[in-house]
């Protein structure tokens, strides 16, 4: 019974997400006196990540390296670029064209697994995508930021390099050397890692809503327009780049997914602690409008298969 009810509250993430924006926008004091905890709460969302992957789902990596490459290729050459691209176009300010460069450059988004499912597509495919990005991200993610984004500020490379090994790399090997270790115990309570790492993101983004409440006033319509944008190519040019890979339909589908939904929740973290608050708005508007994007197309995939 409980695992059903964390499974739901796992699936209505967008819900939470949206509750904590009106949260941190209407009542900010409520969240910001956590404001210091933003990369504990962010650690341990990749802790229960790891926490609920098995060294079995890794072993796609091995069997067919070459076309774990071509994914995560696409991912990393087409979303830093295309946050350039849309912050140029754009002529945002720099706090936000770096916000959405740093967007850009973060891994996949772990949710696009559980999109992956809902929408029939290859779902063991798109775990060991996700993955691999997230591996690589701490030298990826600084790298394409200081590409792409050294015109705008300057990028400490290393700062964020280890920022993303303790926030990322080490919770997530925890968490799967724990379920290895204790596999049938954490079997019966595997639900609860993703329900709380749903309500960890959700805070994070209201926290930047709060952090940016007079900010967001200004300029919303704009960080709206570039998150639409940002969101809309990368599910198309990740539809595209499977054609152009000769994938199957399903498998097309899966990369859309990969490529059009980001690590937000990342992103936002990472802003936070190297750059402003203003540069993690784009970061916490994608949060919400990926899911809600990538479920409707979830659904019709669905129906169509």
């Amino acid at each position: 019974m409980l695992n059903k009810i964390f499974d739901y509250i796992s699936k209505f993430m967008v819900l939470w997400v949206i509750l904590a924006v009106g949260l941190g926008y209407f009542w900010p004091k409520t969240l910001l006196v956590f404001k210091n905890y933003t990369e504990w709460l962010f650690a341990f969302t990749m802790f229960g990540i790891g926490a609920v992957l098995h060294f079995s789902d890794f072993s796609s990596i091995f069997r067919k390296p070459q076309v774990i490459f071509l994914g995560t290729l696409a991912q990393f050459a087409i979303m830093p670029a295309l946050g350039f691209i849309i912050a140029k176009f754009l002529r945002l300010p720099p706090d936000l064209a770096l916000g959405v460069i740093l967007l850009g450059a973060v891994p996949g988004a772990m949710a696009s697994n559980i999109i992956s499912y809902l929408a029939k597509a290859d779902v063991a495919y798109s775990i060991a995508l996700t993955t691999t990005s997230t591996f690589l991200s701490p030298l990826l993610t600084p790298l394409f930021i200081y590409i792409f984004a050294r015109t705008f500020i300057e990028i400490k490379f290393w700062a964020m390099f280890f920022s993303i090994l303790k926030m990322v790399i080490l919770p997530l090997l925890l968490g799967l050397g724990i379920n290895h270790l204790f596999k049938d115990k954490i079997e019966r309570i595997n639900k609860v890692f993703p329900a709380v790492s749903s309500f960890f993101i959700a805070f994070i983004c209201g926290m930047v809503v709060a952090l940016n409440k007079e900010y967001l006033a200004k300029v919303s319509f704009l960080i709206f327009l570039a998150v639409f944008l940002h969101n809309l190519f990368g599910l198309i040019l990740g539809y595209i780049a499977g054609i152009f890979y000769r994938f199957d339909t399903i498998r097309r589908r899966t990369l859309s997914f990969e490529v059009g939904m980001q690590n937000a929740g990342l992103g936002a973290v990472l802003a936070l602690k190297h750059f402003s608050h203003s540069t993690a708005i784009p970061n916490a508007f994608f949060a919400v409008w990926c899911i809600i994007t990538a479920s409707i197309l979830a659904e019709i995939w669905a129906k169509r298969n």
